[in-house]
């Protein structure tokens, strides 16, 4: 198909489906509007970093950089700033924040975390979704929202060099995996793009731990130190702790069916 689409239209949109899955900060712009529900799933490591700490009780203010200003907005919110993955003490490490000896309130500088804050301004609620509670979150949709709601899944891929998108195989697993959980909840209005997930997930599970150790994104991180943090994001389930962005911040809702 040539060309390109300036302003999504209802195919774009993923229309009349009611749960739809993207890429993304363009691809959420895309099918976020008017949602219920915004999922975000960065499973190495933003969302699994996010649940770490909210199982800890902790509140996480995601921004989009790290640099000067990153601390001014730690300082205004009274909050610890994480460093980069590869720095002393707390950072984007979720092996670095199950460490802390204390975590109350902090802030994960992350291109991807900051992708919930746009959603936000077009979705009803936003939830950060990793392995680790992608079924305690799909069962809280189950419970909470009415069968007709819109949910938008939003993977968020990596980066190569030039900025373009990655998909990162590790994001589209934990989309499924959320999807999946909302498919045996009965929910059977999906996109072929959210089924896709699902089904990768499906197929995935058995072998999952090896296959996030096996992908790039895992490879790389483990080249470089941190397996730790491949394995806590590979920890399936572990999690009942919903990651709801409110006034600003993440903050967990523990949640048992």
């Amino acid at each position: 198909m040539s060309g390109s689409v300036s302003e999504p239209g209802a195919p774009q949109r993923q229309l009349p489906y009611a749960v739809r899955f993207e890429w993304g900060l363009d691809g959420g712009r895309a099918v976020v509007p008017g949602a219920d529900l915004a999922v975000v799933v960065d499973v190495l490591s933003f969302t699994t970093c996010v649940n770490v700490a909210v199982d800890r009780g902790a509140m996480v203010f995601p921004y989009p950089w790290h640099d000067a200003s990153a601390s001014e907005f730690a300082v205004r919110h009274d909050a610890l700033l994480a460093g980069p993955r590869d720095s002393e003490g707390l950072s984007l490490s979720p092996s670095s924040l199950r460490r802390a000896r204390v975590l109350d309130r902090v802030v994960l500088p992350s291109p991807n975390g900051s992708i919930s804050h746009e959603l936000a301004s077009s979705a009803r609620q936003v939830v950060a979704v990793s392995l680790r509670n992608a079924a305690a979150t799909a069962d809280w949709v189950h419970a909470t929202l009415p069968a007709e709601a819109v949910i938008a899944v939003i993977a968020a891929g990596e980066r190569w060099p030039d900025g373009a998108l990655r998909p990162a195989l590790e994001d589209q697993l934990g989309a499924g995996a959320f999807i999946a959980g909302l498919a045996a909840a009965g929910n059977r209005n999906l996109s072929p793009e959210s089924e896709t997930a699902a089904a990768a997930f499906n197929a995935a599970e058995p072998r999952l731990a090896a296959i996030l150790r096996g992908c790039s994104s895992g490879r790389e991180l483990i080249d470089g130190g941190f397996a730790d943090d491949v394995s806590i994001a590979a920890e399936l389930d572990a999690s009942s702790v919903v990651a709801l962005l409110r006034d600003g911040a993440f903050q967990g809702i523990t949640f048992t069916d």
